[in-house]
């Protein structure tokens, strides 16, 4: 038995101890035989749970996820302690340092901004922190791990503010549609349909980027649409004893069209 005395209420140092604790000789078998690796998606689900919380505007919800979230940063942390590379202490310290770099015009008296040239000198700044001598450089150090569409959005604003971009949302509608076009030649010929299905996603985001859509909120939007039409389907065929599979594609449109 690890002697923890329990109190009303803890601590950020009450997390970091207990994390220590869990991971000890003396700890819990499973939390001691942990990597990054075999807990990253647990990193990712939870911060996903934190943005669903944001979305349902659930004080309760997001409280107790950020501490999922805060958890799992301290649980990496301390496996960096552990390897001897680096403390909790040090992330809380870097992450302050870059603040104070990123934010000239709040703490070296730089001048005030507003937030559009604010966001334009934190890009400067990150780039110059990270040494970061080309667009190139910078579209590289997009993580390859962000969802597909984000990831796309990002790697475009960075090419838009080296001056790679149409004018306006016609060039970009046009471009769609040419991308359309050749994925329906390679899917009609059997050849090149994945490598022309990713250039339409990707002209498809560079359009919701004129028309100030986050592409990742979109179709999530149109995923519960689907639900709901493909709900409405489903009632429609089993008011009339049958199942969806049982409809012909005809009946399935009439349905669908009903649902809209």
């Amino acid at each position: 038995m690890v002697n923890f005395t329990k109190k009303p209420r803890y601590s950020y140092e009450d997390l970091l101890e207990i994390i220590r604790i869990l991971r000890s000789p003396e700890g819990c078998p499973w939390d001691r035989v942990q990597t990054h690796a075999s807990i990253r998606r647990g990193l990712l689900e939870e911060s996903y749970e934190a943005a669903e919380a944001i979305d349902l505007d659930s004080a309760s919800m997001l409280r107790e996820e950020l501490g999922d979230v805060l958890m799992q940063v301290v649980f990496h942390a301390d496996i960096e302690r552990d390897r001897g590379r680096f403390t909790m202490e040090d992330v809380v310290d870097g992450v302050v340092r870059k603040l104070l770099f990123r934010h000239p015009h709040v703490f070296a008296g730089a001048g005030e901004e507003n937030p559009e040239s604010v966001l334009e000198s934190w890009e400067q700044l990150k780039r110059e922190e990270k040494g970061q001598k080309t667009t190139a450089e910078a579209m590289d150090s997009v993580a390859r791990s962000l969802p597909g569409l984000w990831r796309a959005e990002k790697l475009q604003k960075k090419a838009a503010g080296a001056g790679f971009d149409w004018p306006d949302i016609s060039g970009a509608l046009c471009k769609l549609e040419e991308e359309v076009r050749e994925l329906r030649e390679a899917v009609e010929c059997g050849r090149g349909a994945r490598e022309e299905l990713g250039d339409v996603l990707f002209a498809a985001v560079k359009v919701g980027r004129f028309a100030g859509v986050d592409p990742e909120e979109a179709i999530a939007g149109t995923c519960e649409k689907f639900i709901r039409r493909f709900r409405a389907v489903e009632n429609g065929a089993r008011a009339q004893g049958r199942e969806v599979s049982d409809l012909s594609p005809e009946e399935m449109t009439d349905l669908w069209d009903r649902a809209k």
